[in-house]
């Protein structure tokens, strides 16, 4: 794995732990190192097996609109502390960000999807 690009290393530990099978999947920062045709695979794929296996996926994400976009339910974090939990659109608001990063930003519905779409102001 040595002579492989950080994108295709992730795109191996990634295949690892799909090829498992397993009920539940833990991920961390799946999407690291991905370019973002990838990044979209991956969640696409995660999305899909949960919604047709139902599996159960836990991911965490820093690209909050690409949270938004893929997950059904968000779960806030700051310091350890659980901020806010819930659908996107009613975690990822204005007021919830600046608490979690100091972060003052729009929350605009994104005009493909319709999911939050997060933009630094």
């Amino acid at each position: 794995m040595a002579d492989l690009s950080g994108g295709q290393r992730q795109r191996v530990w990634i295949a690892l732990a799909l090829a498992q099978q397993t009920e539940h999947l833990l991920l961390d920062e799946p999407t690291t190192w991905l370019d973002l045709p990838h990044q979209i695979e991956v969640l696409a794929l995660l999305r899909r097996l949960n919604r047709e296996e139902g599996r159960s996926i836990v991911t965490v994400l820093h690209d909050l609109s690409l949270a938004a976009r893929f997950a059904d339910h968000l779960v806030l974090m700051a310091a350890g502390r659980v901020l806010a939990e819930g659908p996107p659109a009613a975690v990822l608001t204005p007021d919830a960000l600046h608490a979690a990063f100091g972060l003052r930003a729009l929350v605009i519905a994104d005009p493909v999807t319709g999911t939050p779409l997060v933009v630094p102001a």
